[in-house]
Formats: structure tokens, C-alpha cells, sequence
């Protein structure tokens, strides 16, 4: 690298010498992912399989049960309700194994066996592209010319004090002291050169450092590309389109919306209770029914589900007979056809509560429409 680097010995960024096999290990390590992934799948689908099939023969084996059993009615009813709902549990399970089988586990294998190509002597072309890549942009005869001057060095380092410990010793000769001597003077010389091959090797690498940059970017950038494509084709515009097509108009898609239908958003109507009467209060007294006419609101009805109205011969609405009812809690009707009062006022009811835990009823200021079955109680007469 540059000598006016500000990276310290032992860095581990990208661009120092070696460390770029950790962008090669992860060539390897998507493979390995694939493979333990498909097996989290199998492994799930196998406890998906078990779980669907014991399920099934729980319910084979009690709904036998209850078919010989002496019950009857709701609980016979309700008890074949339990056993369906299993059975079509287990379906469900069965279903999530397939997903998991047949398109999950599916789509890794394909992708990993396009983005993956074994080699004859082992390992993944991927991989030694990349590994190659890297050696040929890294020029690792620089850190070759390094080793060799600093071994020369200790060379000429060890010469010299055999040379300074043989002067120093009167048992040795002139001939061997010479010999030493003369031994310090070519690892000099050999040192010398060393560290010319390493200073021309840095000056060269200084020189090339932003070719030397680019190579590295280069590679790095196919290790990139296969999980570019994967993104592009999952997450991008490579995805498929369903682009919108003509369609017919239906009367069935135009039909109004209906109590049933509105009542499954009943969450987003959020009631308050307030002024909660107990039902062990004296109830109030009886009122004579009062002649009352329907109101209509046919912006808030089916043409199936519209209220009922009693009519006479001579097309005035009879008078309903009904039941006195006392509201337990405040109430504020939401839509136009919903009565509002408050807690212990008493009302009549007009008909029977529906699925949806509706009743129509009368106020005392004779305004006829629904409220809440479950807000009011009968008035013991």
C-alpha cells in the first residue's frame, strides 16, 4: 500500500494485503446459507406433516366416538363443530408443508444451483474467479520483496556480531577473523540489494495505487453482482407485472352495502358505557303503545335485508305489538337508522334480535329504529 497511508500495521481494511478473503468467504457462505435454510424448511415441514396428521386422526377417531355416542341436539351439533374445525386445521397445516416444499424450499435450490457451479477439483468457480481476481489486483510481490530484505537484514545482522565476537577471541586466527569479515561484507551487499528491490516495488505500488484501487473495486464489484441481481428480480424491476386488463361490469359488484356486510367493521364504531344501571332496579311503568309510521332510510339498506313493514288494507303501518324493554347503558346511535338514549329510559321493542345483535325498537317520543340488543333488559310487568 501507499507509504502515506494513514492505515496502521495490522489494519483490517479491504484494501490491505489479504484481507479480501473475507469478501471471498462470503461467496462460500451463500451456499452454505442456502443449504441450511432449505433444511430449516424440510425441517419444518416435516413437524408441519406430523402435527396435520395427527390432528386428522384425533378427529377421525372422536367424531367415531360421538356418531356412536347417546348424545344429541347442540351438544351432538357442537361436538361435530369441534371435530370439522381440526380436520380443516390439519388442512391448513398440510397446505404450509407444501408452501414450504414445493415453493419455498424450491426457490432457493434454483437459485443457488444458477448462482453456484462446481468445479472438478473442488470448490466453486465463483469462488476462485474472485479469489484470482483479488491475488492478480493485491501484486503480492511486494510483500514478497519485504520479506526478503528484512531476512537479509538479519543475515547481516547475525554476520556481524560472529565478527565482533571473533575479534574479540585471541584462540581465533587471522584466516577466521578474515572469514567473518568477509561474511558481513556479502550479506551487506545482498542486504543492499534487497532494500533496493523493496524501495523500487513500493515507489511502483505508489504509482499504481489508484490502478491499484480500481482492480480491487473491480472484483469486488462481480462478488457483488450476483446478490445485485437477486434484489433486482425479488425486490426491484426485475419482478413480473400483472398489468391491469379490461373487465366487464357486473350488477354483483354494485350492490349496496349491507347491515351484515357494515357490521364487520363495527370495530371502528368504538361505544362507551356510561351511567350503568343495575338490573335489580325498580322498573319503570308501562307505557300504551303508540301508533308509529317505519322510517325509512333506504341509503342505509339491501334490497335483501330492508326492514319489514307491517301495512293495512288501507296502506297506513299498523300498530306492532311489543315488548317494554329498560336500556341498561347510554347509548349514541352511529348511523341514521340507530336509536340514542340514555341509561334507565325504557323503550319497546318491535321485533327480535338479529345475527348481527340488532333489535328495532321504539323510543317514547315515538322514533322507531336499532339499537344494541344486549344494552337493554325486559320489564317484568
Amino acid at each position: 500500500m501507499s507509504s502515506t497511508g494513514d492505515l496502521s500495521p495490522g489494519s483490517d481494511s479491504f484494501w490491505e494485503p489479504g484481507n479480501y478473503k473475507r469478501t471471498v468467504k462470503r461467496v462460500d457462505d451463500g451456499h452454505r446459507l442456502c443449504n441450511d435454510l432449505m433444511s430449516c424448511f424440510q425441517e419444518r415441514a416435516k413437524i408441519e406433516k406430523n402435527y396435520a396428521v395427527q390432528l386428522s386422526d384425533w378427529a377421525k377417531r372422536w367424531r367415531n366416538t360421538v356418531e356412536r355416542g347417546p348424545q344429541y341436539g347442540t351438544l351432538e351439533k357442537a361436538w361435530h363443530a369441534f371435530m370439522s374445525a381440526a380436520e380443516r386445521l390439519s388442512e391448513l397445516h398440510l397446505e404450509l408443508k407444501d408452501h414450504l416444499i414445493s415453493e419455498d424450499s424450491e426457490k432457493v435450490r434454483l437459485w443457488q444451483k444458477d448462482s453456484y457451479h462446481k468445479q472438478l477439483m473442488g470448490g466453486f468457480k465463483e469462488t476462485k474467479d474472485a479469489q484470482d481476481g483479488f491475488h492478480k489486483a493485491q501484486k503480492p510481490w511486494v510483500e514478497v520483496s519485504k520479506k526478503s530484505y528484512h531476512q537479509a537484514r538479519k543475515e547481516e545482522w547475525s554476520a556481524s556480531n560472529r565478527e565482533t565476537h571473533a575479534k574479540a577471541d585471541p584462540s581465533k586466527s587471522q584466516e577466521e577473523v578474515r572469514k567473518f569479515t568477509t561474511r558481513v561484507e556479502k550479506c551487506a551487499q545482498e542486504s543492499e540489494k534487497a532494500k533496493e528491490r523493496y524501495t523500487k516495488a513500493l515507489e511502483e505500488l505508489n504509482r499504481c495505487n489508484p490502478r491499484y484501487m480500481e482492480d480491487m473495486e473491480t472484483v469486488f464489484e462481480l462478488t457483488q453482482e450476483s446478490e445485485r441481481t437477486r434484489l433486482r428480480n425479488t425486490h426491484g424491476p426485475g419482478m413480473t407485472m400483472n398489468w391491469p386488463q379490461f373487465e366487464e361490469w357486473s350488477p354483483d359488484l354494485s350492490r349496496s352495502i349491507s347491515r351484515k356486510e357494515r357490521g364487520r367493521n363495527s370495530e371502528e364504531n368504538v361505544v362507551t358505557l356510561t351511567n350503568i344501571v343495575s338490573s335489580g332496579d325498580a322498573p319503570a311503568k308501562s307505557r300504551p303503545d303508540t301508533p308509529h309510521r317505519v322510517k325509512e332510510d333506504s341509503s342505509d339498506w339491501s334490497d335483501d335485508e330492508s326492514p319489514k313493514k307491517a301495512l293495512a288494507v288501507n296502506g297506513v303501518h299498523e300498530q306492532v305489538a311489543g315488548v317494554h324493554v329498560k336500556a341498561l347503558y347510554d347509548y349514541t346511535g352511529q348511523e341514521a337508522d340507530e336509536l340514542s338514549f340514555k341509561a334507565g329510559e325504557q323503550l319497546l321493542k318491535l321485533g327480535e334480535e338479529d345475527e348481527q345483535g340488532w333489535c328495532k325498537g321504539q323510543l317514547s317520543g315515538g322514533q322507531i329504529g336499532l339499537y344494541p340488543a344486549n344494552y337493554v333488559q325486559v320489564v317484568n310487568s
